[in-house]
């Protein structure tokens, strides 16, 4: 027996598969078989944009021989299968055709966003920070963030410019999803320096990127993905959203899966982090009639 597909039971962050993706296992059916088995209403794919300079590669694809060209004909092939995928389980899952972005390299990423989402007609885009003066936040270089935070001048300062980031990315290509909003709380937990990232300044910045959010009409999405990695709350923290809600901003969920086993992961943590903080529904995509839609959902319900 499959668990009931209640409303609630959305994600529009991850079907993140090793067909596509250097850091994922299993295929892209494999995920959607997964999401269609966890009882989920909405599943949206989002497969991280290519990274288009040689100095983004990642340490695995550069022991395979990969470059920009691979990541790019690897994404090409990733818009033609989720198409193909969305419409052979739309008897029993809706799927959205999605996509991550990135937000460099800095000078054009802009630019490539929007003609990523125009070639290939994605549904939606996830817009995620995942890098901060070229530095990888999620520990692909740690030589590289320790190097850039004493550039900067500390992990506070990494915290705030990194939400200035977000607003800025928000403000320039509008995604529909804000992907794992304050991701910098890992990097500075396992650094043993979290609540450099909760000071007066910091909340500041985060209100103002709260701000840019809610004005361009993006969902904040509660990323499960960091339970998995050991954090207590899924991203945002409580004070975030608790902040997030009080402004009006709308919430959605991601589980951020990169392996069938984690599809459906922290689902009803998520939806506890967000009834305790003041959230009673969660706002997202569908498609009516070939069309994609916005929609909401009651977590209490």
């Amino acid at each position: 027996m499959y668990p009931p597909k209640a409303e609630w039971k959305i994600s529009l962050h991850g079907g993140h598969s090793g067909e596509f993706c250097e850091h994922a296992e299993g295929s892209l059916r494999e995920i959607l078989e997964a999401a269609h088995q966890a009882g989920y209403h909405v599943f949206g794919v989002a497969e991280h944009m290519p990274r288009v300079e040689a100095r983004f590669l990642y340490p695995k694809e550069i022991e395979w021989g990969w470059t920009p060209q691979t990541l790019e004909a690897n994404f090409e092939r990733y818009a033609h299968t989720i198409t193909q995928l969305a419409d052979e389980f739309a008897d029993r899952l809706t799927v959205l055709r999605g996509f991550e972005i990135e937000v460099v390299p800095q000078d054009r990423y802009e630019e490539l966003v929007h003609y990523y989402r125009q070639k290939y007609q994605f549904d939606y885009m996830v817009g995620s920070v995942h890098y901060l003066h070229d530095a990888s936040i999620d520990g692909y270089s740690e030589k590289d963030f320790l190097e850039m935070m004493a550039d900067v001048g500390g992990m506070e300062e990494v915290a705030v410019q990194y939400y200035h980031k977000v607003a800025e990315m928000a403000e320039a290509v509008r995604p529909e999803v804000i992907g794992h909003l304050d991701l910098v709380r890992l990097k500075a937990t396992r650094l043993g320096l979290a609540e450099q990232v909760a000071t007066a300044r910091v909340r500041k910045a985060v209100e103002e990127a709260l701000e840019a959010i809610r004005a361009v009409g993006a969902r904040v999405e509660i990323n499960t993905s960091a339970l998995r990695k050991g954090l207590d709350q899924p991203y945002p923290a409580d004070w975030i959203v608790q902040m997030g809600a009080q402004m009006g901003v709308r919430f959605c969920i991601g589980d951020d899966s990169h392996r069938p086993a984690q599809v459906g992961f922290g689902l009803e943590e998520a939806r506890r982090h967000l009834l305790r903080n003041g959230v009673r529904e969660v706002h997202f995509l569908t498609r009516e009639g070939g069309q994609i839609v916005p929609a909401s959902a009651p977590l209490d319900a």
